[in-house]
């Protein structure tokens, strides 16, 4: 059995990881890489990855998957 985290988790962290990984190419701060490798970190934890970029990736096809699996809105 595969556990898939709540697309809310999945796509909040994908949004905090592309956010800070903006910031962190205009701002070397320590600060706003500690917050990267913090956020990384949750993410591929949660992907079940160890790298951010397959970390997007796989949380990125999960929530399209999650997304196809919703019933369309129907009257």
């Amino acid at each position: 059995m595969t556990v898939v985290a709540h697309p809310s988790l999945l796509r909040e962290l994908v949004e905090r990881c592309e956010t800070l990984r903006r910031h962190a190419a205009s701002d070397a701060s320590p600060e706003v890489a500690r917050r990267l490798e913090d956020a990384a970190y949750t993410l591929c934890v949660v992907t079940g990855t160890r790298q951010l970029d397959t970390a997007l990736s796989v949380a990125r096809r999960q929530l399209a998957d999650a997304m196809a699996r919703q019933q369309p809105f129907r009257r």
